[in-house]
Formats: C-alpha cells, structure tokens, sequence
C-alpha cells in the first residue's frame, strides 16, 4: 500500500473523513469505477461496484465498496463510517440476496449470507488488518454491531 493510499485511509477513519468518503468520494467513485474499468477510485485499491436491488423500491441501485478475500468470497463490512444505522445497501442485500458486482471491469453475479459466530470474528479481524478505520467505526457506532457480508460468487452452467 503506498503512503498515499495508507494517509487517506487514516483520513477516511475520522468522522470528517468519514463524511467526505461517503457523501463525496462514493459518488465520484461511481462515475470512475466503471468508465476507468476499476483502475482509477478515490479509494483503496480493493474497491469493487455492488448493483443491489432496492429493499423497498425494487429499483438497482449502485455503491463503491472497499473489500477483502477469503478464498474465492468476497468480504464487505457493512460500516457506514461508524453511523448508528445501517447502510442501505445491507438492508437491500437482507431483501434480494443476489446481486451484481463489478471488479476491474468484471461483472460477476454474488449471492449474500451475512457472517455469524467464529466466522465473522475471523472476517472482522482480516477487515481490521486490511483498514484499520473499522475498528474505530465500530466505536462510533456504539450498540450496533456492524455487520459482515460474504458474497459468494455464483457458478455459470457450463
């Protein structure tokens, strides 16, 4: 990670940065994601684009995510920046488990299970590991445990 990416992360970890990652760099990052094929994001370099479908709308609806592996999954953590509710991205994932996401220009259709007991104490520590910020997120957040979101990708017939 270079000192740009690891500055910013510190940044994005306090409540102003917070606000600016949520409300302004995710809305760039929307627009860049997909016209740079996910080479270009005002976020760290592991940042895909999950297409939901809206929990009450039923409209699609697009957000930039940071994420981490383990093995083929993919790992989100619901934090939104440490606020004491859950990012509506959770909620349209609890509703419509299935959904789109797109890594470096790859689309890839995911299926959502959220992580319980000793699995998602392993994926929070490897989350911790990759950002920091989430610790202090969790702090923020106070009574609410921020949850773990395992996205498995689903298998083309061949």
């Amino acid at each position: 990670m270079s000192w740009l990416e690891r500055a910013g992360m510190r940044f994005a970890s306090s409540r102003a940065g917070g606000w600016v990652y949520d409300k302004i760099c995710r809305r760039l990052d929307k627009v860049l994601l997909p016209l740079s094929r996910g080479r270009l994001s005002t976020g760290p370099t592991q940042t895909l684009l999950l297409r939901t479908q809206g929990a009450r709308s039923g409209r699609s609806r697009s957000v930039p995510l940071a994420y981490v592996t383990r093995g083929d999954d993919l790992v989100l953590i619901a934090s939104k920046g440490g606020h004491p509710q859950h990012p509506a991205w959770y909620h349209n994932l609890r509703a419509h488990p299935e959904a789109m996401v797109e890594i470096r220009g790859k689309r890839e259709t995911v299926v959502a299970r959220e992580a319980e007991g000793a699995e998602r104490v392993e994926l929070w520590r490897r989350a911790v590991e990759f950002y920091p910020g989430y610790g202090a997120y969790q702090k923020r957040a106070g009574a609410r445990r921020i949850p773990v979101m395992v996205l498995s990708r689903i298998q083309s017939p061949r």
